[in-house]
């Protein structure tokens, strides 16, 4: 079943980076940014990436963790996170699990080819694991400057 806003994100576990296994219900008590991006290494993933570790102490003082997720392997996220000195981890979704469960595949066009591919979001989820906001089809240029107070202010909230 896909999530739905104010309600609970039914609980996942997945592989990432730093040899890590991420479960929501290991997260509780602390609020998640759940950022899907089409590929590793590519200009806009770059940046979105770039943004998110930019801001990563100010997402840690909201209380904030943030992932990456994308459909590439461990091994991309594993240099991709290198390259780019990204300071929290990225979830590998080679299945789609999070992909169906965050319901992010959209048919899309490019040079007149039309494919599956991932749209890019950012979901919010509270300490309790409760998806409080998303963001669908986002544009990169501002997005995390949109992101991190509403981080904010949902810790705040409490």
């Amino acid at each position: 079943m896909p999530v739905a806003l104010e309600q609970p994100v039914p609980d996942f576990q997945a592989k990432a980076t730093s040899g890590r296994l991420v479960s929501l219900a290991e997260l509780r008590g602390r609020q998640v940014v759940l950022y899907f991006y089409p590929k590793d290494s590519t200009p806009g993933c770059t940046t979105e990436s770039q943004d998110f570790r930019d801001r990563h102490d100010e997402f840690q003082a909201a209380n904030t963790l943030v992932f990456g997720i994308s459909r590439d392997g461990l091994k991309s996220h594993e240099n991709f996170k290198s390259k780019q000195a990204l300071p929290f981890e990225l979830i590998s979704d080679k299945d789609e699990q999070l992909c169906q469960l965050f319901e992010v595949i959209k048919l899309k066009k490019l040079y007149g080819k039309e494919y599956l591919g991932i749209d890019r979001s950012t979901f919010l989820i509270d300490r309790n694991g409760v998806l409080r906001q998303e963001w669908r089809g986002i544009k990169v240029p501002g997005h995390v400057d949109a992101v991190l107070p509403a981080a904010l202010a949902l810790n705040q909230a409490g």
